[in-house]
């Protein structure tokens, strides 16, 4: 045989477009050319794979070798080809003793060291769902083997060197399919950060709690050190686990990123809270290759901004479209993708610059411009996306020193109540609160007399948008069901939704 054929995948955003390596073996000077768009690491493969091939005791073909990666007009990033080129070269020459339809259904993943061995890869979670959509069997270096069980369960196959992929591919050997099995997932994390923990801070617990329950955006205003952090590193222990196409959605996510992904976090909500001085790509997504920001890392899970207004201002701006939409565009010259994106905001911030206005101690000497210009960094618009805004004052002396806490309101409790609520939302309308529509919340959030006029009124005091509105109503529709309402909204759930929603940033 002078062609070989094997498949592999390509990953562009979140798709895995199939990739045909097809070898062909011809005559002439010796050399060596790969074609198809491949980036410099795949260029580079022919030195690794000639290395792997010489050390695992296999001959170099002599003449004219051409590597073709079809479709030839899709651009080929990373170091996953190499496997498949090595096979190619191996059956194209007739070293491997397999015959073509037998590896009919199989793909082929990994990155080959010069001793054979197998190193493994980004996007093996996705790569593996795409296989598993198809019907197909994937292998990939045994380090991989976990993440590439999570979708294509026993359908994936691990090696962890060239040999032991030729050896399986001959039938003389089953050894790789014995590679560690991918244990049950286990969401719940020993250890994690209890709500107990935090003194006090009653009103904030409450308000994390409507959050958590409805899915709503957070912002935390107080001075430094009144627990703002604490409160923001409960709320994942406050959201139910991650299953099924959820849970996978995120770990695909995580595996095409520069991070990777780790198997042991299956499961769980994610938590990303990166710095303020992040640029726009690194929140939203981009570069060279398009890859995942922060805000598509935390889909499902919390996104945690500290120091809100020390962002850059055009960071905070590129917010607003994935707030509302849940989804993120990224555009380059030769490169369009598109990233999920709904996340949880929790965002963090002091009164002014100094952090100390309306202290009692009267330390903050801050001048009521400066505090202007402090505040003035956060825009209206995405201010007004924003559901919840909630005073984080100065914890008193008595609650700070008096004893071990006597605080009932733990996590667990907290989780029982969110997880309750949410069932209830998705059983009426297929989603949670915050994600309601206007058709929804007309019939979701009913209003007698009282609260119309009560909502009224506070349109006008409070200047409320109709984006506004409706945001007080879906969190007034999450506080009716807390309490298990399943009737309209109270004037008092109006009330309390109103009150969540005043502290002004």
């Amino acid at each position: 045989m002078s062609v070989a054929r094997v498949a592999s995948r390509a990953q562009l955003g979140l798709a895995a477009p199939r990739v045909d390596v097809e070898v062909h073996l011809g005559g002439g000077l010796p050399q060596f050319s790969i074609v198809g768009l491949p980036a410099t690491a795949v260029k580079e493969s022919k030195d690794r794979v000639r290395a792997a091939l010489a050390n695992a005791n296999f001959d170099w073909p002599a003449g004219r070798i051409t590597v073709n990666l079809s479709p030839a007009d899709l651009p080929k990033e990373g170091c996953r080809y190499d496997l498949p080129i090595a096979l190619g070269i191996l059956l194209a020459s007739s070293q491997l003793p397999c015959d073509a339809p037998r590896l009919d259904g199989w793909e082929f993943y990994g990155e080959l060291g010069l001793a054979g061995e197998l190193k493994p890869i980004r996007g093996t979670v996705l790569a593996a769902a795409h296989a598993a959509r198809d019907g197909h069997r994937i292998l990939v270096p045994a380090a991989n083997l976990a993440e590439a069980r999570i979708a294509a369960r026993a359908q994936a196959l691990g090696a962890p060197s060239l040999l032991d992929v030729c050896a399986l591919l001959a039938g003389s050997s089953a050894s790789t399919s014995a590679a560690d099995e991918l244990q049950p997932p286990q969401p719940s994390q020993p250890g994690a950060p209890d709500l107990a923990d935090v003194r006090g801070q009653a009103p904030a617990k409450r308000a994390l709690l409507v959050a958590a329950a409805g899915g709503h955006s957070i912002l935390l205003v107080g001075p430094p050190g009144t627990g703002k952090t604490m409160l923001a590193q409960r709320l994942p222990g406050l959201l139910p686990p991650l299953a099924g196409g959820d849970a996978l959605d995120v770990a695909a996510i995580a595996s095409v990123s520069s991070r990777g992904f780790d198997a042991r976090e299956y499961g769980r909500r994610p938590f990303r809270a990166p710095h303020h001085s992040a640029s726009a790509n690194a929140i939203i997504g981009g570069g060279p290759r398009a890859q995942p920001g922060e805000v598509s890392l935390s889909h499902l899970g919390v996104l945690f901004l500290d120091e809100l207004p020390e962002f850059d201002r055009r960071v905070l701006e590129s917010l607003r479209e994935p707030l509302e939409s849940g989804v993120v565009s990224i555009s380059r010259t030769a490169l369009q993708v598109e990233y999920p994106a709904r996340f949880q905001l929790v965002a963090a911030m002091n009164p002014c610059p100094c952090g100390y206005l309306g202290e009692a101690s009267g330390r903050c000497r801050c001048a009521p411009p400066e505090i202007a210009r402090y505040r003035a960094r956060i825009s209206g618009p995405l201010l007004d996306r924003i559901d919840l805004r909630v005073e984080v004052p100065v914890v008193g002396d008595e609650l700070l020193f008096d004893g071990p806490s006597t605080d009932t309101f733990d996590s667990a409790a907290a989780a029982a109540r969110v997880a309750a609520t949410r069932r209830l939302q998705l059983e009426r309308a297929g989603c949670l609160n915050s994600e309601l529509g206007g058709r929804e919340i007309q019939k979701a959030c009913g209003l007698d007399a009282r609260g119309r006029l009560l909502l009224a009124q506070a349109r006008t005091r409070f200047e409320l948008s109709a984006r506004g509105t409706h945001r007080v109503l879906r969190v007034a529709r999450t506080i009716a069901d807390l309490e298990a309402v399943r009737g309209g909204i109270s004037p008092q759930h109006l009330a309390e939704a109103l009150q969540l929603r005043r502290v002004a940033a």
